[in-house]
């Protein structure tokens, strides 16, 4: 029942996605191309230049809780059940949409993006694998 379910909304859910990462949220184009490519570094200045503590948590926190239905991906792609298979599915996948948000300058190339986003399919992968073994029919 759940896999159905997810069968259906994983696409709509992924175009949203995309949507949020190179249109929403009142993204403009940059006039430069930026990148931050020294991991956790643009996080913390981020984090240090924030005033809002609801800022901090909708930008990082969002950056991991908007990917974990990326970790259920193994129930369309057998191949993807396999943590190692779907992180590296993954990492090259949001690499192609950060080098995208680069080369159109509709975002910024940010390796803690990679990271925030791949921890959070990993997160995904950890429950999808937790709902499997204790509620098998309701999963299925």
């Amino acid at each position: 029942m759940l896999k159905k379910f997810y069968k259906i909304i994983i696409i709509p859910y992924t175009l949203f996605l995309l949507y949020l990462m190179f249109l929403g949220m009142g993204r403009t184009q940059y006039e430069d191309n930026l990148l931050t490519v020294a991991p956790v570094i643009s996080t913390i200045n981020f984090i240090k230049g924030c005033i809002s503590w609801k800022d901090i948590i909708m930008i990082v926190a969002g950056n991991v809780v908007m990917f974990i239905p990326f970790g259920f991906l193994g129930w369309i792609f057998p191949r993807c059940k396999e943590l190692k298979s779907l992180l590296f599915s993954f990492i090259s996948a949001i690499t192609i949409v950060e080098a995208l948000q680069y080369f159109t300058r509709m975002g910024i190339f940010e390796v803690d993006d990679i990271i925030l986003n791949t921890f959070g399919v990993f997160l995904g992968w950890m429950i999808c694998r937790f709902l499997e073994n204790k509620f098998p029919r309701f999963v299925f």
